[in-house]
């Protein structure tokens, strides 16, 4: 199983030097991938009476294909993984060049973790349609596989469509591969059917069983291989005893994961380097690099 980590985004602050500092630092440590999170507009709850989410104004995002981008120049084998892109609030030619240049720049490092969202204050600030972000989503990574796999493919769908047009450069990776966050059913069948891998980020408990043994099925239903498709999960280590971070690596293996991302946030680390110490102290108790 791939031990990679999860960028504090909202906790770490904004200078340079300790993101690169933070980047080099998990490489050297032997983690296997850097997963950015993702938001282009938060919402000020002020003026929404009843507005909730887990992120508003007061949370700092950088913007994911750049800091991708950085975090490749000042590495040499960490994957870079979106963890999730909210796909279906943007351009998606414009999507597949930006991943086509982290790709090309990484030499052939990225991940695309793509989502539908749930915040509908961005979508309306991105003048895209919020009700069907999940239908849109899916044709979305068919054309997304189109333009990275094709010098000028045509692509005619309900909502997107390509006349002879394409990207140059195309990416090393041909086509990224591109994995989906979410736990609706029509998530879990859109995965089975075209998704390479998946973002379970919850315990590895009997429910967790039935939903991964459901989207197997759904892959066999579409003529795939249910086992070339990945699993993700999530742990924080800021938290828990060492007994319980092997617990869960373990439990989730049972249920045949393939990638473990480890998390930092919400333990009310200060520093990058709060954030670095936690995530020594579980290289060592969970073998990373070893």
């Amino acid at each position: 199983m791939r031990i990679g980590v999860t960028f504090p985004q909202t906790e770490f602050g904004n200078d340079p030097a300790a993101l690169r500092a933070y980047a080099q630092t998990v490489e050297g440590l032997g983690y296997s991938h850097f997963l950015a999170y993702d938001h282009v507009l938060s919402a000020d709850p002020t003026n929404r009476p009843g507005w909730s989410g887990p992120y508003t104004t007061a949370h700092p995002f950088h913007e994911v294909f750049v800091l991708l981008g950085f975090v490749a120049a000042v590495t040499e084998r960490l994957e870079l993984v979106t963890g999730v892109l909210i796909l279906p609030q943007r351009q998606t030619a414009l999507v597949a060049k930006q991943a086509a240049e982290v790709d090309v720049l990484s030499g052939g490092r990225l991940r695309l973790g793509v989502g539908v969202g749930w915040n509908e204050v961005e979508f309306d600030g991105l003048g895209k349609e919020f009700s069907d972000r999940g239908a849109r989503s899916e044709e979305q990574i068919a054309l997304l596989r189109a333009l990275w796999t094709a010098p000028a493919p045509t692509f005619e769908g309900r909502w997107e469509t390509v006349i002879e047009a394409g990207l140059a450069p195309l990416p090393v990776q041909r086509p990224i591969p591109v994995w989906i966050g979410g736990y609706a059913e029509a998530t879990l069948e859109r995965i089975g059917r075209i998704g390479d891998g998946w973002f379970p980020w919850r315990e590895p408990n009997e429910a967790m069983r039935g939903a991964v043994e459901r989207l197997r099925g759904y892959a066999v239903a579409a003529g795939r291989d249910p086992d070339a498709i990945g699993l993700e999960p999530q742990l924080n280590v800021g938290r828990g005893t060492p007994d319980e971070w092997r617990a869960f690596a373990a439990g989730w293996q049972d249920l045949g994961a393939t990638h473990l991302c480890l998390s930092t946030m919400g333990n009310g680390f200060a520093t990058p380097g709060e954030h670095l110490a936690a995530l020594e102290r579980a290289a060592r108790e969970l073998g990373v690099g070893g």
